[in-house]
């Protein structure tokens, strides 16, 4: 006989499911069924850069029918290619869940080694210093190296949450085109071929992270634009056997045979411990004709280039990494001990467009990743650019789609979309600027040149690593002014102050810092970042000031106005965060406005019994600040704390109100 009797809610069984992230709320009509095969995206290219994008749009609500991903290899990458990640970008995957198997599973470089020619011939070269390899503020103060092709199936995994299709491989493009007057509202023609079949699909927005040989860049008529030369370069992954002392720390090795670079990699399964060598070969080759200067010959490859590329071999290789490790020996382990090696050319260079328009002025066709930027990797961008180029394209796009913005429609122009090239074109250009500038001194002597003037010291070349740490890290990225990053504070006072960015001062354009805090509900020691996870949402930061006890005070003010404000915008598109500083007494939810816990409830901290929160984001405990966090993680808007009003203006210009 029982001795209890149980009821259980329908909701019961969502405790067991998996954990999604909730869709954005779409204010547009759904797409309507049709004969022909049409999309709202397609996405061309399942490398870092398209899967991010891919993932992303799946995340935020896009559907298999609305969202399709084309790649031409049949899975993902089994060997070489890129292998690092920054900081900026691990903060970015924690915030999507994904970075815990690569934290554990990558290798962790917390130092840099220098080696440089030694006075003492018997020497050849010696140790002139260990830095660290991260030397700003973050979340994660390291890189980690692990093998892109685990990076595309940790990707890839967590898409098959959200699309049944996933990633369509074995599919290339053929061709694609602006064809208004065959359908206006999805007027981008992309002709694909699967399996020796061809078929035409129609979007509304085209998507290339197709790489450096981009057929959407080139369908459209952009180049690369920049050097009128290459590099070549030979690179190998092996387990290696050498006596060289710092082979598990990244190193930059000037000899007078010649540079390499040294990439500590992860442990594999046979239980040993990869390594990467990046030798550059003397000399310089011709791009091809879509990727040279305007004023550069238009021709293709020059058999030459072919010829001295057939001429690195994983012998030529080692042969040259081992004359720069003299007097240490360096060679692969055992047989079979190479795990990849390739010559490939390289050159900085940068597209003048990352997207087209229609002839009403609409953004359709956009690219990312070594579609519009390429070069060396020296500064260990490469695979962390293309993704933040999609990170940043992603919500912009899925709010265009959804008519999420103010301009409400598909067919119309969107301010929104334009920011895109704002952004990242800036960014871009900024990274092929320090690259040729550290490529430069990675490939110049240290030490006198042989009339005994203008050489390279190593505190020179130090200099521009540690001056770059900053970019490289991506944790010193800053987009230019613009609609969804606006600094102008119409003759208002400034509630932030200091100009330390690198250490968290917040500035709209620049990341927002983690810092360390504990919730009030109930004691949880949280990191702030958590609390902005990549679904999407702009989130309002109040940073209270000393009087939010205090009924009368700015603080209960600007948290009643930000309470009634919230609903005037889609539902869940905006979320609050709540700090407060040191108080004069403990309180109760009782005791601070009611909007706080109705808004804020799991997301209210005090910001001093771990990090000093206003000290390291430049804010006045006496007077508060507010700060609009894009979906990004970008700071947006800075007002005064009881400047609700600027806040409004600011979201009112990117989000529909209703």
């Amino acid at each position: 006989m029982p001795v209890f009797t149980e009821h259980s809610a329908a909701s019961r069984e969502l405790r067991v499911l998996p954990s999604f992230a909730p869709p954005l709320p779409r204010l547009a009509p759904q797409l309507a069924e049709n004969t022909t095969e049409k999309y709202e995206v397609v996405i061309v290219g399942a490398g870092p850069a398209g899967l991010m994008l891919d993932l992303l749009l799946a995340r935020y609500g896009l559907s298999d029918e609305s969202l399709l991903c084309v790649d031409s290899k049949p899975t993902t990458l089994k060997s070489g290619q890129a292998d690092g990640l920054q900081p900026r970008t691990l903060e970015t995957l924690k915030s999507l869940g994904l970075a815990d198997e690569i934290l554990t599973e990558g290798c962790q470089m917390w130092q840099v080694a220098f080696w440089n020619p030694s006075n003492d011939k018997d020497k050849i070269i010696e140790r002139t210093s260990i830095v660290q390899d991260v030397a700003v503020p973050a979340r994660f103060p390291h890189e980690v190296t692990i093998h892109q092709g685990r990076i595309e199936r940790i990707l890839e995994t967590d898409l098959l949450r959200y699309s049944k299709r996933g990633v369509q491989r074995n599919t290339k493009l053929i061709e694609a085109k602006i064809d208004e007057e065959g359908d206006a509202e999805f007027p981008v023609l992309a002709e694909i071929e699967a399996e020796g079949h061809r078929r035409t699909v129609r979007t509304k927005y085209l998507v290339g992270a197709d790489g450096a040989h981009s057929v959407v860049r080139r369908s459209m008529g952009l180049k690369l634009e920049g050097e009128s030369l290459d590099h070549i370069w030979g690179v190998v992954d092996l387990v290696v056997d050498t006596d060289f002392p710092d082979i598990r720390r990244r190193c930059a090795i000037h000899s007078p045979a010649g540079s390499v670079m040294v990439i500590p990699r992860e442990r594999i399964a046979t239980g040993e411990y990869l390594t990467r060598l990046y030798v550059q070969v003397p000399g310089d080759v011709k791009p091809d004709s879509d990727q040279q200067t305007e004023d550069g010959p238009n021709t293709p490859p020059t058999a030459d280039a072919r010829a001295r590329r057939g001429q690195v071999t994983e012998q030529t290789i080692f042969e040259n990494a081992a004359a720069v490790f003299k007097p240490y020996y360096i060679r692969p382990k055992k047989d079979g001990a190479v795990d990849w090696w390739a010559a490939y050319q390289i050159g900085q260079r940068v597209t003048d467009s990352f997207s087209v328009k229609d002839s009403k002025g609409v953004n359709r066709v956009f690219i990312a990743g070594d579609a519009c930027h390429t070069h060396s990797p020296k500064a260990g961008q490469g695979m962390n650019v293309s993704m933040m180029d999609s990170y940043n394209l992603a919500w912009k796009l899925v709010y265009a789609i959804h008519e999420l913005t103010p301009s409400g429609s598909s067919g119309q122009p969107d301010p929104l979309l334009d920011t895109y090239h704002i952004e990242r074109h800036t960014i871009a250009q900024q990274l092929i600027e320090f690259d040729r500038d550290f490529s430069s001194m990675f490939s110049g002597k240290i030490g006198a040149s042989e009339d005994g003037v203008g050489g390279l010291t190593h505190d020179q070349f130090l200099e521009v690593f540690s001056r770059g740490n900053g970019f490289t890290s991506g944790c010193g990225i800053e987009y230019p002014d613009n609609i969804t990053a606006v600094r102008d504070l119409r003759g208002e006072k400034n509630p932030i102050k200091g100009t330390d960015y690198l250490s968290g001062v917040l500035r709209p354009g620049r990341r927002l810092l983690n810092v360390r805090l504990v919730r009030h509900a109930d004691g949880y020691r949280r990191d702030l970042q958590d609390d902005f996870a990549s679904t999407g949402r702009f989130r309002i930061l109040c940073l209270a000031s000393t009087d939010l006890l205090d009924p009368d005070g700015t603080s209960t003010q600007t948290l009643t106005q930000l309470g009634a404000m919230i609903p005037r915008f889609p539902l869940s598109v905006l979320e609050q965060v709540a700090v407060h500083p040191r108080l004069e007494k403990d309180f109760m939810w009782t005791d601070i406005p009611r909007e706080l816990k109705q808004y804020s409830e799991m997301s209210f901290y005090s910001g001093y019994e771990i990090d000093d929160v206003y000290g390291i984001y430049g804010v006045n405990p006496a007077e508060g600040a507010l700060a609009v966090v894009r979906p990004d993680g970008y700071i947006g808007v800075i007002a005064a704390l009881g400047d609700v009003k600027r806040v409004e203006s600011y979201l009112e210009s990117l989000i529909r109100t209703i």
